[in-house]
């Protein structure tokens, strides 16, 4: 009774999933990926109703790397999936997309509300009447954790929950009852939109941060700057791009920050990675006596196995919540603010000139005739030849992902790829998200370069490109198992080993046929040249399964140098 006279008094009554799903759209979601279960199956009936579509995943994990790529495309995702089983398969996706800052609402079907009072020894349960342990588990990998267990407060929850999943740019974890998906609550608050902005920085405060920056940065006489993932996750590229094209001061990306930075600029010099940088930038960057750092992630495989050799002394970080001039820390300072207004102020600056980024395959490279087999120092610059822009460029954590460093990119071009987390067959998932996306807002050309290895721990996802006529290009690079940790230890073990699949025939497996997909297969140089300048094969009108075969022994310089240092670190007493 008391439920009745609580929705007469509601001015536009809604059901509570109807609120979510509407509240997800208001922020520019399209695509809810996910797996069915008992438990979800009533609010899942609501996602059409809001203008939403259902992706439907051959399995949690995979769903999770898909929303990951989704939401690094679309700057926001969601997935469903169903209590215990189901939101368990997710959960190392999750923890990715939580130590890599990418914004996933996770929402999960769970037993009612009275079924949880009463300790029911339900289905998809430890059995002991426990229902509060698997939101445990997804306590420490979430950004904030909301409990649908009562319509008085659903509304302000998945308010709460969707601002702090987009602000602090990080997965939220929200929990659906069976009884609740039905119950009514407030729908005149969908009028008003969830505010997504930040508080400005204090105004005070924040402009003697940038007084301190400039009184550095004009006494340097060698500047440059150093671009980072977490200048694309908290969403400064733009005041980024003014810095750099105002300033005219030698730009360089992190291997996490590739594509933040347009590499067409004329001052735009490549990849730092320590000793795993692009020819002339390592000596340029730490001869430098200021850098100013942009979002930086400072992990092993992201600074080639910490070859780093900048001093805090002669740097400058900008992070989503401080700014720390040399060892002065200066917290609750949002990096937006002050760049703006160091752009504003900056004025004329000390300019070296930098190295040039560049495509050019060295010459030792360039020979084609005799079967040449096909190596990554031809392919990666050549790759970079080939690419066009705004294309969305996705990288397993591997051979791709080291040698798309030396890949310089046209205008617009989106890298992924999971340098930290480093979840291996992320890149398969992450691909079919992206792809969704980028259908969603356009049809950008869709690229995924994964090795055999990654591939068979997620290659039914390809299933979903299909069943969601998706048009990727996918080039599987076979060379006989998982290279990186060949490189790190057992180069001859046999746990780095893989059984050889029949990988092109796959793609009829999943239900491919010749008007949606097309495979190929290059062994030699020439081959993968004639590939590259098939017109009809740039244009991606249809899924496209290149299977790349490479020699098992070849790896980027950067992978051989990361993996050599990961080793040594690994063996640390």
């Amino acid at each position: 009774m008391a439920s009745d006279i609580r929705t007469s008094e509601l001015k536009e009554p809604v059901d509570v999933a109807e609120y979510l799903f509407r509240r997800l759209h208001e922020v520019g979601i399209r695509g809810i990926h996910g797996v069915p279960g008992d438990y979800n199956l009533v609010a899942l009936d609501y996602i059409p109703k809001a203008g939403l579509n259902w992706v439907g995943n051959v399995n949690e994990l995979n769903a999770g790397y898909a929303a990951d790529g989704y939401a690094r495309v679309k700057g926001i995702s969601a997935v469903v999936t169903t209590f215990g089983v189901g939101e368990l398969s997710l959960l190392n996706a999750i923890a990715g997309a939580y130590s890599e800052f990418v914004p996933i609402v996770h929402i999960v079907g769970t037993p009612s509300t009275l079924s949880q009072r009463d300790g029911m020894l339900l289905h998809h349960t430890l059995g002991n009447g426990n229902f509060e342990v698997f939101s445990e588990m997804s306590k420490n990998i979430s950004c904030a954790m909301a409990k649908l267990n009562d319509p008085h407060e659903a509304a302000t929850l998945i308010d709460h929950a969707i601002r702090e999943c987009w602000v602090q740019s990080r997965p939220v974890y929200i929990t659906l009852p069976t009884d609740m998906v039905q119950k009514k609550v407030e729908g005149e608050r969908l009028k008003t939109p969830i505010d997504l902005n930040h508080p400005p920085n204090q105004t005070e405060k924040e402009d003697y941060v940038v007084d301190v920056v400039l009184k550095y940065l004009h006494a340097a006489q060698n500047p440059v700057i150093l671009v980072d993932a977490c200048a694309q996750r908290h969403r400064v590229l733009d005041e980024v791009h003014e810095l750099i094209q105002t300033s005219n001061l030698p730009t360089f990306v992190a291997p996490m920050g590739k594509g933040a930075v347009n590499e067409t600029l004329p001052n735009y010099g490549g990849v730092y990675a320590g000793d795993g940088s692009n020819e002339g930038v390592r000596e340029c960057v730490e001869s430098s006596d200021l850098i100013l750092s942009i979002g930086a992630i400072k992990s092993d495989f992201n600074t080639a196995g910490f070859t780093y050799r900048i001093s805090q002394l002669s740097t400058i970080d900008f992070h989503s919540d401080y700014v720390r001039v040399k060892y002065s820390e200066y917290p609750g300072i949002r990096m937006q603010g002050v760049l703006k207004k160091v752009v504003a102020k900056m004025g004329k600056l000390n300019v070296q000139p930098g190295p040039t980024a560049s495509n050019e395959i060295a010459q030792k490279d360039k020979e084609m005739s005799n079967n040449e087999v096909i190596s990554h120092d031809w392919l990666w610059p050549r790759v970079g030849q080939w690419l066009q822009p705004d294309d969305i460029v996705i990288t397993e954590t591997g051979t791709a992902n080291f040698g798309i460093w030396e890949s310089k990119f046209p205008k617009g071009v989106s890298a992924l790829s999971q340098v930290l987390w480093g979840s291996i067959g992320y890149s398969v998932g992450a691909c079919q998200g992206a792809a969704l996306a980028a259908k969603e807002t356009g049809n950008r050309r869709t690229v995924l370069f994964v090795g055999d290895g990654s591939f068979e721990l997620t290659a039914q996802e390809v299933s979903t490109m299909i069943r969601q006529g998706l048009k990727p290009i996918i080039f599987l690079i076979n060379n006989e198992g998982y290279t990186i940790e060949r490189y790190i230890h057992g180069f001859e073990a046999p746990y780095n080993d893989i059984q050889p699949w029949k990988y092109a025939d796959l793609i009829a497996s999943f239900g491919g046929t010749p008007e949606n997909s097309k495979t190929y297969q290059v062994k030699t140089k020439q081959e993968a040249e004639d590939l590259f300048n098939d017109r009809d094969f740039a244009k991606a009108s249809k899924l496209q399964f290149v299977e790349m075969f490479m020699p098992k022994e070849d790896a980027p310089k950067a992978l051989k140098l990361t993996a050599e240092a990961s080793a040594k670190n690994n063996a640390k007493q």
